[in-house]
């Protein structure tokens, strides 16, 4: 058994993939970090995250596999789970050893796996493209708040590209802390130093004058259009669960 330590990164697993295949080495344990173990037979091979190397993983890939299926090992990483690096290298070596395509080879437990990953993790998607609620900043930028249960931020990019081009905004994941700042042209990814009194959710202090009247008006509509009778509470947390609450304006 040989133990692998990579930087965590999409590319550094690719990069192990390359070792797998260069070292030929067969029975693998993935490690992400600094490994500290001291015993004195452990295999221990730490992975150089390498452009050429996790680049011909790529292209070889890309001879076996469309470019959909590639992509959906990036979004079967961002799920970050338990084993989701174990699943997608086992994927991309049956991808390897196989003499025809694989994409819909379901009986295997890694292909099984990363479709279950990759629905994850785009329902997570999509309820943050529903959920998150911009506030306007004194500087004339929106920012929102968020905390989803998976690394979604690269897959909201285009969404609120395009939906909020006229406009700079921010989306600052609470739970991994880091955002993606858009700026009329472009997205980048950004960190920002929040001390412990000023909480990433909590930006009250720094809002423009009239985003108070906006969330008032806000929650008022909802308010509004509720009809009580109808009120149907376990359809209600089943289409909006209550961990998100607190990030919205009408639930606050």
């Amino acid at each position: 058994m040989t133990t692998l330590v990579y930087d965590g990164s999409f590319e550094g697993l690719l990069t192990a993939v390359f070792e797998v295949y260069e070292r030929r080495l067969q029975q693998i344990k993935l490690y992400t970090g600094t490994w500290r173990n001291s015993a004195l037979f452990e295999d221990v091979v730490r992975i150089v995250t390498g452009e050429e190397k996790y680049k011909r993983v790529l292209t070889g890939l890309g001879k076996k596999i469309s470019a959909a299926a590639i992509q959906h090992l990036y979004i079967a990483w961002l799920s970050e789970t338990k084993g989701c690096d174990e699943a997608i290298v086992g994927y991309i070596r049956h991808v390897f050893d196989s003499p025809v395509n694989i994409e819909e080879d379901f009986g295997n437990k890694y292909v099984l796996r990363i479709t279950e990953l990759v629905q994850m993790v785009r329902r997570e998607r999509h309820r943050m493209e529903a959920f998150v609620r911009f506030e306007k900043l004194a500087d004339e930028i929106f920012y929102s708040a968020v905390e989803p249960d998976f690394n979604v931020l690269p897959l909201l990019i285009r969404h609120f590209k395009d939906r909020y081009a006229d406009q700079k905004w921010i989306i600052y994941d609470i739970r991994r802390q880091y955002g993606i700042y858009y700026d009329l042209n472009d997205v980048e990814f950004m960190e920002i130093d929040f001390s412990k009194k000023n909480q990433a959710s909590r930006t009250s202090s720094l809002q423009s004058e009239d985003e108070g009247l906006y969330q008032h008006l806000w929650k008022n509509y909802f308010t509004s259009v509720n009809i009580a009778s109808r009120k149907n509470m376990k359809l209600h947390l089943r289409h909006i669960p209550k961990r998100y609450w607190k990030h919205l304006t009408e639930k606050i």
